[in-house]
């Protein structure tokens, strides 16, 4: 089994080109698997992380609501946004500059074969690195992602999570909110559920600004221990 990860920093990507090298990336190791299979053979499938910061986008998820978008065609192009249908899963995201997203395409057949147990250690490698800067913060019943104060009327979320698997390969992943302009999200209704607000870890820690480069080292770091994976710079 495979348990090193190809780590891919892609800086600032336009949403769909990204979205492309993921679907490239995924396919080259769905392709592998079929072929191991096919021709009794047992080459290892590699496995990916990206990061990349978007420009302004609104995603809309494979079960998601259109409605839940806000913004008319010429209301998105006066904000400088753009609009995507997707194939992950949840509904209605938004993307854009001050949020690290993180999309991990890796065979979980060189980790574990439980898409659930993916999404929760998803969500407690995000936990986890926010924990470290004070911040108390958890799941919230029935949803996805990572929220501060759930159960309670300030319910917030700080990170949105949405994947696709197939073959036990995963692409897509989460979109942690660091330094983001929370105004965007006025323009839908997150994640498709009413009277739910979303902050950003700036915000939380009442700074102007948080190291990016920073939050990303953590996260890595309990990834890394979390699927007992290693790190490897493409």
């Amino acid at each position: 089994m495979n348990k090193t990860i190809q780590l891919q920093d892609l800086g600032t990507k336009d949403y769909k080109e990204t979205w492309e090298y993921q679907e490239e990336l995924f396919k080259e190791i769905v392709d592998l698997k079929i072929r191991n299979r096919r021709e009794e053979l047992d080459i290892e499938t590699p496995n990916y992380f990206l990061f990349v910061e978007h420009p302004h986008v609104y995603t809309l998820g494979k079960s998601g609501d259109l409605s839940n978008l806000l913004l008319s065609e010429k209301q998105l192009e006066a904000k400088g946004a753009t609009f995507y249908k997707i194939n992950r899963g949840g509904d209605i995201t938004y993307h854009g500059p001050g949020q690290i997203v993180g999309y991990p395409i890796i065979d979980l057949e060189n980790f574990f074969t439980d898409i659930h147990k993916y999404l929760r250690f998803l969500e407690e490698a995000i936990i986890l690195t926010l924990n470290e800067y004070g911040i108390a913060c958890g799941r919230s019943e029935g949803e996805t992602g990572v929220w501060l104060g759930a159960g309670t009327p300030f319910a917030r979320k700080i990170c949105a999570m949405g994947v696709r698997a197939s073959r036990w390969v995963t692409m897509h992943g989460f979109a942690l909110n660091v330094n983001a302009d929370l105004g965007y999200f006025d323009n839908i209704i997150p994640c498709g559920i009413r009277g739910k607000a979303v902050t950003s870890l700036n915000v939380e820690l009442g700074v102007e600004k948080v190291n990016e480069e920073e939050v990303k080292e953590k996260i890595l770091k309990h990834f890394s221990i979390l699927f007992e994976a290693t790190f490897k710079k493409a």
